[in-house]
């Protein structure tokens, strides 16, 4: 029986730690019949070295998604290695630490520019750039966090996931006609490496402990990268600007 990404070609960025939700991504979209091809930054060598993990060999590419001249070659690189693309999974978020921790009143707009360029806007920049290669449509899949509330110690990295999930619903309304798919996963907490990057992020955490109604593991990725294999296929052909939560229901319940 083949997978519901046989066939896919898939470009997946994040790959950083075996704990990533990009991680799992890939290896679920290799499971499933997928060819995949990673990028990377700033250290190309350390998500190689994680790669070799996967169960299929796969190339790794250098990508800044705030470099013009990287965006530029993406779709040649790319290209000579697959051929085209049918998926794109966004799986990149950086603010700096005077964004993040309880500083929100005093970050200059500088570090606030560097959070929205690189974890907001990133997603139609690499979009556009892998445009070329997907001349017969595709799925592009975001990673976001709830950004209908305020949380602790998560600071500008709220309202860039805010933007983030305005951008994904603009790029539906504009790339439905080349029949491209747009979508978010807003996962629970997961004790990635963008996790440790946040100061206090155990107190944000500790809100699942009490909340979710599904028991909800901080060391399990593999439910939020199933949730972005499933929209990378053709399962949900018809569905697009959306956010689907896989986060233990936290989403839906108050107190």
């Amino acid at each position: 029986m083949s997978g519901i990404l046989e066939g896919k070609r898939v470009l997946i960025t994040g790959v950083l730690m075996e704990s990533s939700i990009a991680f799992h991504t890939a290896k679920l979209a290799q499971e499933q019949g997928a060819e995949i091809i990673l990028t990377a930054f700033p250290r190309p060598t350390l998500t190689e070295r994680i790669a070799k993990k996967l169960p299929k060999p796969t190339k790794v590419i250098e990508l800044d998604v705030t470099n013009d001249e990287h965006l530029g070659r993406l779709a040649d690189v790319v290209g000579e290695e697959l051929g085209g693309l049918d998926g794109v999974v966004h799986s990149i978020g950086f603010a700096p630490q005077d964004a993040l921790g309880g500083n929100f009143l005093n970050t200059p707009f500088e570090s606030v520019s560097t959070a929205m360029h690189v974890s907001a806007f990133s997603l139609k920049s690499l979009t556009m750039a892998c445009l070329p290669l997907m001349q017969n449509g595709g799925s592009v899949v975001g990673l976001t966090f709830d950004a209908q509330y305020a949380w602790p110690q998560y600071d500008w990295m709220g309202p860039a996931k805010a933007a983030l999930e305005a951008t994904n619903r603009y790029m539906a309304r504009d790339l439905g006609k080349q029949n491209i798919r747009c979508n978010l996963i807003s996962a629970g907490p997961i004790g990635s490496m963008a996790a440790k990057s946040i100061p206090g992020f155990a107190e944000l955490a500790s809100v699942w402990d009490t909340r979710a109604p599904l028991e909800w593991d901080l060391k399990d990725p593999e439910p939020a990268g199933r949730g972005v294999v499933a929209l990378l296929s053709d399962w949900f052909p018809k569905t697009t600007g959306e956010i689907v939560h896989v986060d233990g229901g936290l989403h839906a319940v108050g107190a």
